[in-house]
């Protein structure tokens, strides 16, 4: 999703009170609010695949799966990740969470430098983070960076497996990629077509 100027500086208080009437998400940095455009159909996939493998593997734990409709507060900034999960309790407003275990961002071509630096020095100030995950749509890339890592990152592709430590889940990269569509994932699947066929 890219972000667009709205206004000039508001307080919190306005803001959260002005994005449960409004008509489209905002984000708020710093004080100064940003419209949110709406994102792609392989966006939405990838971002509902992950969300969809997440609250199945955490169906008998005690963690809370969030897609983008959840904002989570960063010391007075307000977010809408692509998908976030909870495992704490963490009831600080029914409209934004503040002590998230994992965090996952769909890049975008408008998004992109944003996710990669603003984003991710703003994120690794959570004390609850352990995991920020980047994922790319128009090629098949995933980003994990991890606290346990010293928040060095490390890069996962068709055919790998992804374990997300913090919440002991592991989730195939063709199935985050399940029935997106770019060059990689089709000409994956022809390759598998092709093996399977020989």
């Amino acid at each position: 999703m890219s972000l667009k100027y709205a206004h000039d500086k508001i307080s919190v208080e306005d803001y959260l009170h002005g994005e449960v009437l409004a008509e489209y998400k905002h984000e708020y940095i710093d004080g100064e609010v940003f419209a949110m455009a709406g994102a792609s159909e392989n966006h939405n996939l990838l971002s509902g695949n992950l969300f969809s493998e997440f609250k199945i593997q955490l169906k008998t734990k005690p963690c809370k799966t969030f897609m983008s409709d959840m904002k989570v507060n960063v010391e007075g900034s307000f977010f809408y990740p692509d998908v976030m999960v909870v495992c704490q309790e963490d009831n600080a407003n029914d409209y934004y969470k503040t002590s998230p275990l994992i965090i996952v961002e769909v890049l975008s071509d408008s998004t992109r430098r944003f996710d990669k630096t603003h984003k991710l020095s703003a994120y690794q100030q959570i004390p609850s983070l352990e995991e920020y995950v980047l994922i790319e749509q128009n090629f098949c890339e995933i980003q994990v960076f991890r606290r346990q890592n010293h928040w060095q990152s490390a890069y996962y592709y068709l055919g790998d497996t992804i374990t997300f430590a913090s919440l002991n889940v592991t989730v195939s990269v063709e199935d985050i990629y399940y029935q997106v569509n770019n060059d990689d994932v089709t000409n994956f699947l022809q390759n598998q077509a092709q093996q399977l066929a020989n």
